[in-house]
């Protein structure tokens, strides 16, 4: 019995899958004849396992016990096929005996002539001897049939048998032989080309196992199955140049994301976030690998190996980096702990003015050192902050009544909701006289407590540009206490501004910085981020303005 190979998909299916599939098929009846799908389990389950190793390289031995027990599941198979073939081999050999055993009766049958009666019964024993005998062994088998198909042949033309008999002989035979034609062309028509393929080679055998038909019928059956055997093996032969051209186009499409892989494998990545990119777009691009199907069997291994290498290549850098960044990572942590122990000891200090400039520049050294692990970040900014806090906390409980924080607060807080409801004139005299009048109250007012100096800043900021456009954070002083100021050209004023505004954005720019940080600063940051947006786009436009004004001057 020849082994028909089932159609698997193995793609999707896990290790231990594929371990219960390996177990099953060994456990069946016809397990000796589905050695091809036992091969193809194997290989999917090591190619799966190869890759299941190099993503997860840190996993240790996990596979190892899924392994061992699938080499045992296939050795125990292997035995058995093994014994099952020497069978099968024994088995081919007694079968060739029978058959050259039965030839040889055949030619003492053809060299009797005892006449009908006696030889055509025992010709018909021995051809149905011959059809229940099995296989032989396939580099024997067709010298074994065509003599076989020889002695068979000499039998009706040499024998005198009744004409009947051997008419009804011819007959069966060229109903057989229609059968054989009519299964061959139905299995043209199959669009499985390789399942028809090998159906027919089967009705081939059955062929040469029967005899001739009548002389005036041989010549048109033969042409008529051959025909349909020209249409499958036509078939047959275009559906695998069909399947080369498409092997040819996947090499090609698997040798593109080879190239991607390594031009990515290449680069000199230097931040994490670049590694995290180039990862997904590592990822993606093995995702597109296992869509595309197998290369020619000449370059498949191949071209695997190179995208294989690619990606070590890749994930080598990767782990190498992270290597020297984790060492860096940890040294900054010490350096933002050797912080928190300065700030902490100076929490408890009463010398307001010059502890506080301390924790100020504490503050800055923070901004400048790089980043420490997720995990470890806001554990030691929670610190770093609530010693700070600690600090101007006791300072603003300690402050004077007559220079209170807090009274400074709500003073700036009424001054801000005075701003808010200021109606602009739309004369420029008034409104800049307001606008310095309240410039020079904010001035006037004391610092607030430490927690709220950025946010009343930034308020204050935006309420007096809100109400006065030209208003850039800085005091004006009112125009009746000084002498009126030369007139600037227009580059001059328009440089001025510029500077200004400039300033304003690294201003913000800082504070983002140091808000950062902070989980609760989100909203803040993002206002500031839209300021800075804005002001950068005002500042274009300034640059346009300078240079036109420089052009015009010249």
């Amino acid at each position: 019995m020849n082994e028909e190979p089932k159609e698997l998909n193995l793609a999707d299916k896990t290790l231990a899958e594929l371990s219960d599939l390996f177990r099953e098929l060994r456990e069946s009846a016809d397990s000796m004849l589905r050695s091809k799908e036992a091969e193809a389990i194997k290989s999917a389950f090591y190619k799966l396992l190869v890759k299941l190793r190099s993503e997860a390289a840190e996993a240790g031995d996990k596979f190892d016990e899924v392994e061992e027990h699938f080499k045992s599941l296939y050795a125990d198979y292997k035995r058995e096929r093994a014994e099952y073939n020497r069978e099968q081999d024994a088995l081919k050999a007694q079968n060739l005996e029978k058959k050259l055993a039965i030839i040889e009766e055949l030619k003492a049958l053809i060299e009797k002539e005892d006449g009908v009666t006696a030889s055509f019964p025992a010709f018909r024993a021995l051809q149905d001897r011959w059809r229940e005998t099995g296989p032989v062994p396939a580099d024997r088998f067709r010298d074994v049939n065509d003599t076989y198909q020889f002695h068979v042949e000499k039998f009706y033309d040499m024998v005198k048998i009744d004409r009947d008999l051997r008419d009804l002989d011819f007959k069966k035979n060229l109903e057989a032989k229609e059968a054989f034609c009519a299964a061959a062309e139905k299995l043209a028509e199959n669009e499985n080309v390789v399942a028809a393929f090998a159906e027919l080679q089967k009705l081939h055998e059955q062929w040469k196992e029967y005899g001739p038909v009548a002389r005036e019928y041989r010549e048109d059956i033969w042409n008529r199955f051959k025909a349909a055997t020209a249409v499958i093996n036509k078939k047959y032969q275009a559906h695998f140049e069909g399947l080369k051209e498409q092997q040819a186009q996947n090499l090609e499409a698997k040798t593109a994301l080879c190239e991607q892989i390594e031009e990515i494998a290449a680069r000199d990545i230097t931040t994490s976030a670049e590694w995290n990119a180039l990862s997904k777009e590592i990822e993606r691009i093995q995702e597109e690998w296992r869509k595309v199907g197998f290369a020619t069997r000449k370059e498949n291994q191949k071209i695997y190996e190179r995208f294989r290498a690619g990606c070590d290549a890749f994930f080598a850098k990767k782990r190498e980096f992270y290597a020297g960044f984790k060492g860096e990572m940890e040294e900054n942590v010490q350096k933002k702990l050797a912080i928190i122990e300065e700030a902490e000891r100076l929490k408890d200090s009463t010398e307001w003015k010059k502890t506080a400039d301390a924790l100020i520049a504490l503050q800055k050294r923070w901004k400048e050192v790089g980043a420490v692990p997720r995990k470890k970040s806001e554990q030691l900014w929670t610190r770093f902050r609530a010693a700070c806090d600690a600090f101007f906390a006791e300072r603003d409980k300690s402050a004077k009544p007559e220079n209170s924080y807090r009274a400074n607060l709500k003073a700036k807080q009424a001054l801000l909701e005075e701003i808010r409801a200021y109606e602009p004139k739309g004369e420029a005299e008034a409104d800049a006289a307001a606008m310095n009048d309240f410039a020079a109250r904010w001035q006037g007012i004391g610092f607030v407590p430490f927690k709220e100096k950025e946010l009343m800043a930034t308020a204050y900021r935006e309420a007096m540009r809100d109400k006065f456009p030209e208003f850039r954070g800085r005091r004006s002083a009112p125009a009746q206490q000084h002498a009126p100021a030369p007139a600037r050209s227009p580059k001059d004023a328009l440089i001025q501004k510029y500077k200004a505004l400039q300033q304003e954005v690294e201003t913000y720019e800082n504070n983002i910085g140091f808000f950062s940080s902070s989980k609760n600063a989100e909203p803040l940051i993002k206002q500031m981020q839209e300021r800075i947006e804005k002001a950068k786009a005002e500042l274009a436009k300034m640059r346009e303005q300078i240079r036109k004004a420089e052009e015009g001057a010249e």
